[in-house]
């Protein structure tokens, strides 16, 4: 059974839940030929207004931003043994204003949602590290399925 909602807050609460125990996802991006790439990633998200941004730390391979530049839509998946799932489509963008760079530092240090993230200093010096590369991620689907009844909720944004 798949339920529509107008609202992210609707189904937010078991984004977070599903989101903060799974913390890994893989983020599948295409190629100029149109076949799909996939890595495994730990982005973070934040409730902006009515919906949600996510933000990636990571490194500007040449791979991945020849990907987004040739189409910027990516979609990142998340699961468990239990079938639990969630499935994030967005729209990717490289960002370099530091106020921004130094933002996600800090949602990751946080948590975005609890249990999400992890200690970016693991790999770069700090949020002016050069080798840090952040990208916005603006949702425009977000489907959340419970694994014990496969109830699918499913979010669209506006734009």
């Amino acid at each position: 059974m798949t339920d529509f909602v107008r609202d992210f807050a609707d189904l937010a609460e078991e984004f977070d839940a599903y989101v903060g125990s799974i913390n890994y996802a893989t983020m599948t991006t295409v190629d100029t030929k149109g076949r799909p790439r996939a890595r495994v990633l730990i982005p973070v998200w934040e409730r902006t207004g009515d919906g949600l941004t996510g933000w990636l730390a990571t490194y500007r391979t040449p791979v991945k931003a020849a990907h987004l530049a040739g189409n910027p839509h990516a979609t990142f998946s998340y699961w468990t043994p239990r079938q639990n799932a969630v499935a994030v489509d967005t729209v990717a963008t490289w960002e370099d204003d530091p106020g921004l760079r130094k933002h996600v530092w800090n949602l990751y240090e946080g948590g975005s949602p609890p249990g999400a993230g992890y200690p970016l200093g693991n790999f770069w010096s700090g949020p002016d590290d050069p080798k840090l590369h952040v990208l916005r991620l603006r949702p425009w689907r977000v489907q959340v399925i419970r694994g014990r009844d496969l109830r699918s909720r499913i979010w669209r944004s506006d734009e």
